[in-house]
């Protein structure tokens, strides 16, 4: 076991990762309500790929304007989602955070080959798919699907970079 430490909160992650709860969400990412946008990595297979969960709730306050009387979560809050759960899995991957040291900030550096395919709504439990394309020293790209009931819904190629790693 690891343990993984922020300003809030001690979190101990498992060496054979399988999945990471909200604690080492927020261990690994500095976003916090209302732009963290990931709850739940539900599958992990070492640095190749993971599964994320966003379960969308009408309180969300992006559907105070997007669109009144028909709520539909932005696309650009989809992929921030998915870049979101691939920064946990790339930290993660690299052995969670020593105490002493602060969580790594992942910068969002493109986007390629977006695709909307249907809206997101209120009460849809979407999944995030991020697959490993590539790695060069603190640079990653990740090919990415969000999923609705097995449905896809939205997909992209990511690339960050992560510091502090």
């Amino acid at each position: 076991m690891s343990d993984i430490v922020t300003a809030s909160t001690s979190v101990t992650v498992p060496e054979a990762l399988g999945s990471a709860d909200i604690h080492a969400i927020l261990a690994c990412l500095p976003h916090r309500y209302p732009f963290l946008l990931v709850d739940r990595i539900v599958k992990i297979e070492g640095d190749q790929s993971c599964v994320g969960i966003k379960n969308v709730t009408m309180n969300e306050p992006h559907f105070q304007g997007h669109f009144p009387g028909n709520p539909v979560m932005p696309g650009v809050l989809i992929i921030e989602g998915m870049a979101q759960t691939a920064g946990v899995i790339s930290i993660l991957a690299n052995g969670g955070l020593p105490k002493e040291k602060a969580a790594p900030l992942v910068y969002f550096m493109t986007i390629d080959e977006t695709k909307f395919r249907r809206p997101v709504v209120p009460g849809d439990v979407l999944e995030y798919h991020m697959t490993k394309h590539a790695r060069r020293r603190n640079m990653w790209w990740f090919n990415g699907e969000a999923r609705v009931g097995g449905e896809l819904v939205a997909q992209a190629r990511l690339g960050a970079m992560i510091s502090g790693l």
